[in-house]
């Protein structure tokens, strides 16, 4: 079982077992079993991530009187960030088999690199002077087909 704090500072419990994983069937149509698909999903996927949580979360939500647009509105940034570990984490821990589980761990692991690895190479992207000159330039051409646009009382027909 893991646990994190939403942005109200309430901490909750994420524990993926029969139960939680038959609501999520059950009430979202998700299959959490699905695991490649639902990882991917989950993974980029905040609005999906955050309901499945709540789902995962349910009878703690229901036992503190917070519903799923309480408990949406808790979360964003690092709370989002923290559940997302704790989800993901206490699924893989709900396979059985310790293979089943190393399997999973490295995907997550590789699946991590390749999304640093990408948000690098959108950092270096913007960062670059290329990226600056290719704006200005596509502003330039913008301001040139603007100015040399009819005037209004040209395009339009007298009345």
């Amino acid at each position: 079982m893991k646990t994190f704090k939403d942005n109200e500072g309430r901490e909750w419990q994420v524990s993926i077992d029969v139960a939680a994983i038959k609501r999520c069937r059950d009430l979202l149509h998700e299959d959490l079993l699905d695991v490649q698909q639902m990882l991917q999903r989950l993974m980029i996927d905040p609005i999906l991530l955050c309901d499945v949580v709540y789902v995962v979360c349910k009878p703690q939500a229901d036992q503190r009187g917070v519903t799923d647009e309480q408990f949406g509105q808790a979360m964003g940034g690092q709370a989002i960030a923290r559940a997302k570990t704790a989800l993901v984490e206490d699924l893989v821990d709900f396979f059985p088999e310790e293979a089943d589980r190393a399997n999973l761990r490295a995907a997550l692991t590789k699946f991590n690199e390749m999304a640093a690895r990408a948000r690098e190479m959108i950092r270096v992207r913007i960062d670059s002077p290329k990226l600056t000159e290719e704006i200005e330039a596509a502003l330039s051409a913008v301001g040139d087909s603007y100015g040399n646009s009819p005037a209004i009382s040209a395009s339009t027909p007298d009345r």
